[in-house]
């Protein structure tokens, strides 16, 4: 097959000298498939089936480009065609079409010469197994690592594919905190790969675009980049829901007929009302996207006829001034909807978008959005940061958009060094890519940008990770408020801290940003290490015990089990189980496999398991083994264990119906437990009262609930529509079952008290 390229010096791969063995043609495995070139034997001259040609590339280079780095590029193309030579994508057409039409992508942007050389070369890795140390010396060190940052990992076995999809995704993402280009380079091959995407089968292209839509549209906007944004996001909506799709589109072609008049209308009297008042502007209409459109009408319960805005109109002026001035002189023509403008000029979002946006009610009573900006904030929209380099700008030299992009990058660095699994660490950096965000204000003024349901945790850990972890309560506007409370734009935060206070594991169950999360389970870990270590020695002595096995391993045993595992020690592991990350009985099954024996003819009975060594809980044990809230456990109580990720060890009563439901869920992560003989401390629980509305009975209970030795931490009270009964809610320490019940033997017997009762889950 020959391959030809329509720049002069540039030989057909056939004319070449091969270096290599060729390759037979082959089908590549993954999502890279273009169309298939139509030809006819009437039409000349055109590019016959089969061939490729980077004529289109080099013109849209020499525009930018000087002589040298086109040579440079050229000789890169030359070195890729010859090692993709007889590969073949499974449209049939020669497999170079693909990194061609990555580097034109790039091009667009005018990436400098060693981005586009790392895009024609970014398959050699993976494909055709050339080495590192051959490109550094071909093409220099910079190229290589590019290409190195793109390249997936397919020597190392991951035990799933979800975990070598995570480590890939690690590794591209690590890349891109050192070099921005790599993730350019991704997101253009992305983008080709989900435009030829058509010839895949049904199963891989829902799986393609999924992780197109989970993890590249968000990077996409998170890095302004908004023309590849809306293209991914569209493709991706295409292949999910193809039938949906193919609806809205038609929909949409049908309403641009019925809407032409509308538009055309609005455009004439903006254009006039804004020269009247002197200001230079270009004036044009905007499509919302099909997803867009999509989205909207999911969120909000809407047909398609509901949703009025499918189009804007966006105002690009010549100057700063001029944007707040063209917002004036558009409500003066139309009048705007109240709480629909936003200033994202004094307060841009956080990949560094800036405009302003109103909302008008047009002719016809239709509800009309314009974006108004500047050139500079046009380019930088469109672009994002392909409009300004961040690897050719000193730090002093930077945008803030830079700055942000930078900042947001560096994050990336701190969660990697506080999160060890790959899986875990794709977790925190797709929450931190969901684009929505709240703007708050620290007691200096300073805006913090959130991710939308961030708290004050995510606040504190936001400003240092210090004081995150030493936060014990939280002010919002000048008033207390919970740890766990939604951040809204606007609120004015302010946190305090204390130099003894430590991260609760109950955290983690409504913090939102990865940072937060990140630090939190680092926190966990580390600080509770030994804690840790002793409770995940108790889990694998009773896992063990379940399937006959001593836990006193052989020294050669535990040896296998650690390189195997990944886990540098003993203590390591135990730690993983202690905290949850590992299951024991996982772990067990795999010794038993060591052993001779094949796990999956190791005995499950959940049932016998139950009743060998329970695990003994004191109470007292600290942030690995915690008290359930909805149920509060207390000694006497039947109980069970449940094994958080990263939470450790949960206790739940057995008949606590939150626990009934998660347990058939994930029957696995339940184990027996019991009540310690030596329990010096006392345990929360939950009272009920239905009183009679009248004077001190308030007084009375309490005065009883103290006598009998009990401590009251929290008192609530609910009224009924007649106002003659009352519910009182109160939480209070008891030592124990028997505690409790001669308790509550007492206040029933107060004046006033019609029934008094445990709260349970």
């Amino acid at each position: 097959m020959n391959l030809t390229s329509a720049e002069s010096g540039t030989s057909t791969a056939s004319e070449r000298p091969a270096t290599r063995a060729r390759r037979p043609a082959r089908s590549r495995p993954d999502g890279d498939q273009p169309p298939v070139i139509s030809t006819s034997p009437l039409a000349a001259p055109t590019v016959p089936a089969g061939v490729a040609t980077i004529s289109h590339l080099t013109e849209k280079l020499a525009e930018y480009m000087t002589e040298a780095d086109l040579k440079k590029v050229k000789e890169a193309y030359r070195f890729s065609d010859e090692m993709h030579l007889g590969q073949v994508r499974k449209s049939g057409e020669p497999y170079i079409s693909h990194p061609i039409a990555v580097a034109e992508i790039c091009a667009d942007w005018k990436l400098d010469a060693q981005a586009i050389m790392a895009a024609l070369l970014h398959d050699v890795m993976e494909d055709q197994d050339v080495k590192k140390e051959e490109l550094i010396e071909r093409f220099g060190s910079p190229v290589a690592q590019l290409v190195d940052g793109l390249s997936k990992l397919e020597k190392i076995e991951f035990q799933s594919q979800i975990e070598a999809q995570a480590e890939n995704f690690r590794k591209m993402l690590l890349a891109m905190a050192s070099d921005v280009r790599v993730i350019l380079i991704k997101l253009a091959d992305r983008l080709h790969n989900m435009r030829t995407l058509d010839v895949m089968a049904p199963a891989k292209k829902q799986r393609i675009a999924g992780e197109t839509m989970e993890v590249y549209v968000p990077i996409a906007h998170r890095l302004g980049l908004n023309n590849i944004y809306r293209e991914l996001q569209d493709l991706a909506f295409s292949h999910l829901y193809p039938m949906r799709y193919t609806v809205l589109a038609k929909a949409v072609r049908a309403a641009r007929g019925n809407r032409r008049e509308v538009v055309g209308k609005i455009l004439d009297s903006v254009k006039n009302t804004l020269s009247m008042a002197g200001i230079e502007a270009e004036v044009y209409g905007r499509e919302k996207t099909l997803y867009g459109i999509y989205k909207k009408m999911r969120s909000k319960h809407l047909t398609f006829s509901q949703v009025l805005d499918v189009y804007g109109f966006r105002v690009v002026v010549d100057s700063f001034p001029n944007c707040y001035v063209a917002l004036g002189t558009l409500h003066s023509l139309y009048k705007p909807m109240p709480g629909k403008f936003k200033d994202y000029i004094a307060i841009r979002k956080l990949n560094g978008y800036q405009s302003l946006h109103t909302t008008l009610i047009g002719p016809y009573g239709t509800p009309v959005e314009f974006q108004i900006r500047t050139q500079e904030m046009h380019r930088t929209a469109e672009s994002g940061v392909a409009a300004h380099w961040l690897y050719k700008n000193s730090d002093a030299n930077m945008t803030d958009m830079q700055q942000r992009t930078h900042a947001w990058l560096q994050s990336l660095l701190d969660i990697q060094q506080q999160t060890g699994d790959s899986a875990e660490f794709l977790e925190h950096v797709k929450v931190d890519l969901f684009p929505d965000s709240v703007y708050v204000f620290t007691p200096k003024s300073k805006i913090i940008a959130m991710p939308r349901g961030a708290t004050p945790i995510d606040f504190a850990y936001a400003i240092h990770t210090g004081i995150g972890d030493h936060t014990v309560s939280v002010t919002i506007n000048g008033e207390p408020a919970p740890l766990r409370t939604e951040l809204r734009n606007g609120d004015i935060v302010e946190v305090v801290t204390d130099p003894d206070s430590r991260p609760s594991p109950s955290w983690l169950s409504f913090v939102r940003t990865g940072k937060a999360r990140s630090a939190i389970r680092h926190h966990l870990r580390t600080i509770n290490l030994p804690e840790s270590i002793n409770l995940g020695r108790q889990l694998l002595r009773q896992a063990l015990g379940a399937i006959s096995l001593s836990p006193d391993l052989p020294e050669p045993l535990i040896e296998r089990l650690l390189n195997e595992s990944s886990a540098k020690s003993l203590d390591e592991l135990y730690a993983d189980i202690g905290i949850g990350k590992r299951m024991a009985a996982l772990v067990a099954r795999h010794i038993f496999g060591l052993l001779g024996g094949e796990s999956a003819s190791v005995p499950v009975d959940h049932n016998s398991a139950s009743d060998l060594d329970p695990v003994t809980i004191y109470g007292s044990e600290g942030v690995s083994v915690q008290l359930a809230a909805c149920c509060l456990p207390i000694p006497g109580d039947q109980i069970v264990g449940q094994l958080r990720r990263d939470q450790g060890l949960q206790v739940h009563t057995n008949d606590c119906t939150v626990a009934k439901r998660q347990r058939q869920k994930e029957p696995d992560r339940w184990i027996a437990v019991k009540w310690g003989t030596e329990l010096n401390r006392r345990f929360d629980s939950r009272i009920r009262l239905l009183i009679n509305n009248e004077k001190g009975i308030l007084a009375r209970v309490a005065a009883e609930i103290g006598e009998s030795d009990g401590n009251i931490t929290f008192v609530g009270m609910d009224e009924d529509k007649e106002h003659v009964l009352h519910q009182l809610r109160f939480t209070i320490q008891v030592k124990d079952r028997v505690h409790l019940a001669g308790l509550l033997r007492n206040v029933r017997k107060v004046a006033g008290v019609n029934r008094v009762a445990r709260e349970r889950a």
